[in-house]
């Protein structure tokens, strides 16, 4: 007698493989067996026919580390079938924190993560066993993030670290791994991580590699000096010995697409030498992130409380309109993507809520002033607290990086306002526009990059592949009309054709409709075996 059997489906097993005819049999919490079930009894039975049935898909790269804890919110990632998250990412995240650093992540983090009243931890482990009885929908991994690290270390320092305090970063890092994260994270074009050098990452990553982690990485610059800022973090991972991981591979602004293929070849001659290099990234010409990201570095220094500071300064506001200019040094969103290009997408207070939604060109004419101050006068007036998206190039080389055996899904959904839709529709969307509509992909290599892939990089042992003793982790879809609906003017839809997903055997998403059902796991390291790349 099975809990669940779901029967009749073409089942894709997440390796790449070629679809199979299997029923599924699941009993507490796992795949019980694969085969004819046709004489079984279940205490329920799904009939799959004309549907795919795969793994559960495993989202590399998200901002769900406080929303995980408020279901109404956070349903929306089960609902298009993403069914395991990696939090901790960019190297600005919510653990390990002190009494002191704890108010200014809970500042820095409220535009990017989202906000809950308590924040009732301090370590790595604490924040885990936080998650755990908040009784999450889906389940969740995590990574040590570089720029909490470097905090309690180092404060918001806008300087170079000192030996000492790299091997007290490393120490932390070690820490962190031996409670349960399985990698270390940085966004190095986000305070404090951008004052960090090379030294730096090296250290940190000793710390991870030490446990078999990973190092998850926003690259220094993903336009103008990507290449260079590419090599950085490879060398980073041969000098270190960690796995390396890419976030959100991309090349921003269209003078600088050429070098998007060059950045594939560096990957790829990074593993033929031996380092394990992959890289995860969004169906879309569009990115999101903080609105303050579009600052200079040096306007970092010392956090928030500072920066909104030096807003105020008519000198800092003069300087800063001319890097926005001149400075190619740093990420300079404004120089290579345009004022009309980005867009506001949430804001925290009500008297701003009619500009989510506009570019800064459009608020800019609202409010009767020129871009920039338009831009430093809603920073300062939403405490820093604002997001954006930005249309940063052409649909062909999103193709060019999907279509790579490297890349993985992962949405980079931020909740919150007007978001873009990659947090409601990402993978909906690679299934639906890319491999139905436009053949991109075969469904089996599609699956494989959302389940297989994802979950050989995470070492997730018991996960990411429908086979006998792997947690039952399952989506239900029609592939005929599996869609994304969400749009940049209308995100918050559900998507279409994501019929039955499954978490740890319990159905979280039945009839398209989310159940209550609350059954996800926090997926500790210490807990899982290497994987067998073989069974990939």
């Amino acid at each position: 007698m099975f809990d669940v059997i779901i029967k009749n489906g073409q089942v894709f097993d997440g390796s790449g493989n070629p679809w199979t005819k299997l029923d599924i049999g699941i009993k507490d919490e796992k795949i019980a067996s694969l085969g004819d079930l046709s004489q079984e009894q279940a205490d329920q039975i799904i009939d799959a026919s004309g549907m795919a049935v795969s793994p559960g898909f495993i989202d590399t790269h998200v901002h769900s580390d406080l929303i995980c804890t408020i279901p109404d919110l956070h349903k929306i990632k089960v609902l298009q079938g993403v069914t395991t998250e990696l939090f901790g990412q960019d190297g600005i995240s919510v653990a390990p924190v002190s009494e002191e650093t704890k108010p200014l992540w809970k500042k820095q983090l409220s535009g990017l993560n989202g906000g809950i009243d308590e924040w009732p931890w301090n370590s790595v482990e604490e924040y885990l066993a936080f998650l755990e009885e908040s009784r999450m929908i889906g389940n969740a991994a995590y990574l040590v993030p570089h720029g909490a690290v470097r905090t309690l270390v180092m404060g918001f320092d806008g300087r170079q670290a000192t030996p000492a305090e790299m091997d007290e970063m490393r120490e932390l890092v070690e820490e962190g791994m031996r409670q349960g994260a399985i990698g270390v994270s940085s966004g190095l074009v986000y305070p404090p991580n951008v004052f960090s050098d090379k030294q730096e990452l090296i250290e940190i990553c000793k710390g991870a590699a030490k446990y078999g982690g990973s190092f998850v990485v926003h690259i220094r610059n993903e336009s103008i000096h990507s290449i260079a800022a590419l090599d950085e973090v490879i060398d980073v991972a041969r000098q270190s010995g960690v796995r390396l991981h890419i976030s959100h591979f991309k090349v921003i602004g269209i003078s600088n697409r050429d070098k998007f293929k060059t950045a594939l070849e560096r990957m790829e001659a990074a593993r033929q030498e031996g380092i394990e290099v992959t890289f995860d990234q969004y169906p879309y010409s569009a990115a999101s992130t903080v609105f303050h990201a579009i600052l200079p570095p040096w306007m970092h220094s010392g956090g928030t409380e500072e920066l909104l500071a030096r807003l105020k300064n008519p000198e800092d506001r003069s300087r800063i309109c001319s890097d926005f200019k001149n400075n190619t040094e740093y990420e300079n969103w404004v120089l290579n993507c345009g004022w009309e290009n980005i867009v506001v997408t949430s804001v925290q207070t009500q008297a701003n809520k009619a500009l989510e939604g506009k570019s800064v060109i459009e608020i800019a004419e609202i409010r009767k002033q020129t871009p920039e101050d338009a831009a430093f006068d809603l920073l300062i007036e939403e405490g820093g607290s604002v997001t954006m998206a930005i249309h940063w190039g052409l649909d062909e080389d999103v193709l060019l990086g999907m279509r790579h055996p490297l890349q993985m899904v992962g949405s980079d959904g931020i909740f919150g306002g007007k978001p873009h839709p990659r947090l409601t529709g990402t993978f909906p969307r690679v299934l639906g526009k890319y491999v139905r509509e436009e053949g991109a992909l075969t469904l089996e290599q599609a699956i494989r990059q959302m389940t297989g892939a994802p979950a050989q990089f995470m070492r997730l042992a018991n996960r990411g592949l429908i086979k006998e003793g792997y947690q039952a982790d399952i989506v239900v879809f029609d592939p005929e009309t599996v869609a994304e609906r969400g749009s940049f003017e209308n995100p918050m839809v559900k998507p279409d054709g994501i019929l039955e997903v499954l978490v740890n055997g319990k159905l979280a998403v039945h009839k398209g409709e989310y159940t209550g059902e609350r059954a996800g796991q926090v997926l500790r390291a210490s807990r899982q075996s290497q994987i067998s790349v073989a069974n990939l």
